[in-house]
């Protein structure tokens, strides 16, 4: 019988994130970076009209992104860009594909 999490759910995506983490396999997209982790933005996975926006922003393909603090529950999250600081939902940020500078 498989075991259940504390809310009757299973509870190993937990564990196996957090042994990725140390085995040193790097971010991949905007959300998976830890705050003052930084990357270069590669791609931006949304639809044309929130990419424009975003990029109006600072968001541009070549740019170094460095993650900032996130809210209590953990979103909306605090990205600098370009000197600017800007709030990002989860859903948003796991659109954006970077390159995660060591």
């Amino acid at each position: 019988m498989r075991r259940r999490g504390f809310w009757g759910f299973g509870g190993r995506g937990r564990r196996r994130r957090h042994r990725r983490r140390r085995r040193g396999i790097h971010a991949r997209t905007l959300a998976d970076l830890r705050e003052g982790e930084s990357g270069v933005l590669e791609a931006l996975n949304l639809p044309e009209d929130v990419a424009l926006r975003l990029m109006e922003l600072g968001f541009l393909p070549g740019t170094e992104i460095v993650a900032g603090r996130a809210a209590p529950g953990g979103d909306p999250r605090v990205f600098r860009v370009d000197g600017s600081e800007i709030a990002l939902r989860r859903e948003t940020a796991v659109h954006l594909h970077l390159q995660v500078i060591a």
